[in-house]
């Protein structure tokens, strides 16, 4: 056999490439939301178990969160940031960025082992509106992904407006959701999370060495929502 009969024969021999919409059934997962009492945590919150995930919010302090459970309904419980991570198998992070790494470098033990959604956008304000800063790792995602070394961080949900995401009277959410990792299940769970809302998908947008620009691209977007009083989000087209 020549060397050309062999390539072709290897070639049929290949599996057909995996349809990137082929995604996990991820409904029995189990979801903590870090910050889950401020806006962006709570929304999110809301529309997953809105669409029937389990659902567990975490805060600083458990009775603060048990009450923004109780509020949210759809089965959402609430507990303290430990706790919360402990009993999630994916947790999203959705703190403040001035307290993210000392958020999740206290909680390394409980995050051990577990897939971190990192929807943290490092931004700052002034008299011209929102800028983006860049973290010494490169981005939030990057230093989440340096104080977890026992974790799997990807990044997502960075673009969504909070104020749709807990508006009752809005029953999809018209956007795309970039998603950023480094293994390509761990991706397709946050795809199949974030396409279980109504309106929502969830789209593979790279490494997490490119989380800075989609982290700072929500500084475009709050100059757009303010321009047109709006509440923009993205959509990717020709895919």
């Amino acid at each position: 056999m020549t060397s050309t009969d062999s390539a072709a024969t290897d070639n049929a021999q290949k599996a057909p490439a995996k349809d990137p919409w082929d995604l996990p059934d991820v409904s029995g997962l189990v979801v903590g939301v870090l910050g889950g009492t401020g806006p962006q945590g709570k929304g999110l919150a809301y529309r997953l178990a809105k669409a029937g995930q389990k659902v567990i919010i975490g805060s600083r302090a458990a009775d603060r969160a048990r009450a923004a459970a109780d509020e949210l309904g759809h089965g959402v419980e609430g507990a303290d940031n430990a706790e919360t991570a402990r009993r999630s198998d994916v947790v999203i992070v959705a703190v403040p960025w001035d307290g993210h790494g000392k958020t999740l470098e206290s909680l390394r033990e409980e995050l051990t082992g577990k897939l971190v959604v990192d929807c943290v956008n490092p931004l700052g304000f002034d008299k011209k509106g929102a800028y983006a800063l860049k973290p010494e790792e490169g981005s939030a995602a990057e230093q989440a992904a340096a104080l977890l070394p026992d974790s799997r961080v990807t990044a997502a949900f960075h673009h969504l407006s909070a104020v749709l995401l807990q508006d009752p009277q809005v029953d999809e959410i018209d956007t795309d959701v970039m998603v950023l990792g480094e293994v390509r299940a761990d991706v397709e769970i946050v795809q199949a999370l974030a396409g279980r809302i109504p309106g929502m998908r969830g789209i593979f947008a790279g490494r997490l060495r490119n989380a800075h620009q989609v982290e700072s691209l929500v500084a475009n977007l709050i100059s757009v929502n303010r321009r047109y009083k709006a509440h923009a989000g993205l959509r990717v087209t020709d895919v």
